[in-house]
């Protein structure tokens, strides 16, 4: 139960800070015992509980924070009612008036309760919003006054009209606000109560109806009341703290229904054989206030800094609630590097060694304000079913060690990256990007959600790059069928990457090594000279993929043999092209045959992924040392650079 313990002291540190907890802003540190849901109809009543007026929320504004009970924050379906805010069926006394549904039909039993609980928290509490709320859902006439104001449109039975069958132009807006197949009879009402003496007319907004409803709740009376139990709380070590009774759920969204902890199953597998009930005394006991803040933590943190994929979530965080890198971007959307630059005099030798220098000291400057000691957490969760919820990864690290792996993967899996005109970079993909690369833009949800989960021990633990994931993008390259160009530079960027990253012992550079020799690297640049003469001798009204990108998977799978049938499809292309620069790229292709072995030339075994390295290299170099800089710039547009 670390996890709970991290999350609880999150919420302590991150409630002092008052740009967390400022209510207005767009992701609140919401307080313990509240809950958000969205809410598409607002009422609005004076402070002597008369009706003002109401309208139709607007889907952006539906999210609203309101006050909830340990069963109401975790209920599916049975009737609990929340303590203020909460769906028609539960605050409008007068709802089975107006529908002949079978929930309108018990709609008045579970009015009744609603108003019981909210008697109660008036009784205890002095507070003008509540006490006019109350003194307006007495009168049991909400129902009435939405159809007068014309937010809720009646049939010519007199009854709720559930689905709107007229012209869309005249379609009254409360069927907008609702989910696609409800009633307008399910819609959850919010309040606002416009007094002359307190200018925060929202409910939602005023953080001294929260502490009301906080004060009334963590009350004995009302824990006794409740039927709640004392025990000892195994993360604050209180002896005599209120147990908690059922576990949050809505921890992704407002709809969520699934749980980290749930004890449901008293009938067949009986706790799976292990104790001999749910309270948790045999095992770990949680005390109420502990859960909520924990939980409350958890949700703002996954809406404020986290990795989401349908209903797989990864988040990192610090307890302090300092900024750190998320360790899902990539390099450019992480530290904000300067776009690379076709222009750039800087020499290509030097790329690596100056992006190693701008990243130390972006790194340095989140050293400076998390300091060493300080605490990062990193969780994974993920929901097998709709109401189950697993930690999928966990871990714990320092300020500075979390610094640190964040740096090495940035260096280690770095290239040249380009993704389209205005996105080019030099560092590393995100492993959203690496799993488009390796299976496709279309790639199933589980198999994304899986290839990240993979991803992330090598980005945080240092793990090898998984080597099926190097194949299957290596694979996509070379069989470019259906892949638009800048699909295709873009894969090629993220699988240099993933080759670099994977042989750190080699150390590869982000540039041209003319003096390496290998075999696999001397056929990428002969490759590349290829691709870079071809496409210099086609018109610029018809560029088309090369001989040698469309011949890549039998060039890695045959070097020598595909290499005779590239090189002899040169031979229609070199009348085209600059004399000048004919020479230069002939002579460069003796070159590079020069410094092969002849065993190694004529050697049939497949290439290994170290030739789209020097491919990459090799063509990026001799696009920098073009004769015409509007050559260059044309042919990088073209291929989607």
């Amino acid at each position: 139960m670390s996890w709970i313990t991290q999350l609880y002291e999150t919420y302590e540190q991150c409630e002092k800070v008052p740009e967390f907890i400022n209510l207005k802003a767009k992701t609140p540190l919401i307080p313990i015992y509240h809950t958000t849901q969205r809410a598409q109809v607002e009422v609005v009543i004076n402070g002597e509980g008369k009706f003002l007026r109401a309208s139709v929320i607007n889907k952006d504004d539906q999210p609203t924070i309101i006050p909830c009970t340990e069963d109401s924050d975790a209920r599916s379906s049975g009737p609990v009612a929340h303590p203020l805010c909460d769906y028609l069926k539960y605050v409008a006394g007068d709802l089975f008036k107006f529908s002949d549904s079978k929930a309108a039909k018990k709609s008045y039993q579970e009015f009744e309760k609603y108003i019981t609980f909210l008697e109660q928290w008036v009784n205890a509490a002095s507070h003008p919003k509540l006490s006019a709320i109350y003194r307006y859902v007495k009168k049991e006439n909400i129902v009435q006054d939405l159809i007068n104001y014309k937010i809720i449109p009646l049939n010519e039975s007199g009854k709720i009209l559930v689905k709107w069958k007229g012209n869309k132009e005249d379609k009254p807006k409360i069927y907008s606000a609702i989910t696609s197949g409800n009633s307008p009879e399910s819609v959850l009402v919010r309040w606002k109560v416009e007094t002359p003496n307190i200018p925060e007319s929202a409910t939602w907004l005023d953080r001294s109806l929260m502490n009301s409803w906080i004060e009334f709740y963590g009350k004995d009376t009302t824990k006794e009341w409740l039927k709640m139990n004392r025990g000892f709380c195994s993360i604050t070590g209180d002896n005599n703290g209120w147990m908690v009774k059922k576990y949050p759920a809505k921890i992704l969204y407002s709809g969520d229904g699934a749980k980290l902890i749930s004890a449901n199953d008293a009938s067949g597998y009986t706790f799976r054989g292990r104790f001999t009930d749910k309270n948790g005394k045999q095992a770990f006991d949680v005390s109420s206030d502990v859960v909520q803040k924990a939980h409350a933590a958890l949700r703002w943190l996954i809406q404020r800094q986290s990795y989401k994929n349908d209903k797989q979530v990864f988040v990192a965080w610090a307890k302090a609630g300092i900024d750190i890198p998320d360790p899902f971007s990539n390099t450019h959307q992480l530290f904000g590097m300067d776009v690379e630059s076709e222009n750039s005099s800087q020499s290509i030798g030097d790329v690596g060694q100056a992006f190693a220098h701008k990243l130390s000291k972006q790194i340095a400057g989140y050293h400076s304000k998390l300091g060493a000691t300080e605490q990062i957490i990193i969780m994974g969760l993920d929901s097998a079913t709709p109401g189950r919820m697993a930690i999928t990864y966990y871990r714990e690290l320092t300020g500075s060690d979390f610094l640190e792996r964040i740096e090495n993967w940035h260096k280690s899996v770095s290239w040249h990256q380009n993704y389209s005109k205005d996105v080019k970079y030099i560092g590393a993909p995100s492993p959203k990007d690496i799993a488009e690369a390796a299976y496709g833009q279309r790639i199933d949800d589980k198999l994304r959600k899986a290839t990240v989960e993979r991803l992330l021990p090598c980005i945080i633990d240092g793990t090898a790059i998984p080597q099926d994931l190097i194949t299957s993008c290596h694979n996509r390259l070379c069989n470019r069928v259906g892949m638009e160009a800048w699909e295709w530079e873009k894969t090629l960027g993220i699988t240099c990457a993933l080759v670099r990253g994977s042989q750190k012992e080699r150390s590869y550079k982000m540039a041209l090594e003319t003096d390496r020799t290998t075999r696999d690297y001397l056929y990428g640049r002969l490759l590349a000279i290829a691709d870079y003469l071809e496409y210099s001798a086609l018109d610029k009204g018809n560029k088309r993929p090369t001989s040698a990108t469309r011949l890549m998977h039998q060039f890695s799978m045959h070097p020598y043999k595909t290499w005779k049938n590239i090189e002899l499809s040169l031979t229609s292309y070199k009348p085209r092209i600059h004399p000048g620069l004919l020479i230069k790229l002939d002579n460069l292709i003796d070159d590079v045959m020069d410094k092969f072995s002849s065993d190694d030339f004529i050697n049939p075994s497949p290439l290994s992924s170290e030739f789209l390295l020097a491919f990459h290299s090799q063509r990026k170099d001799l696009w920098k040392k073009s004769e015409s800089k509007d050559k260059t710039e044309n042919i990088t547009e073209e291929l989607g650079a």
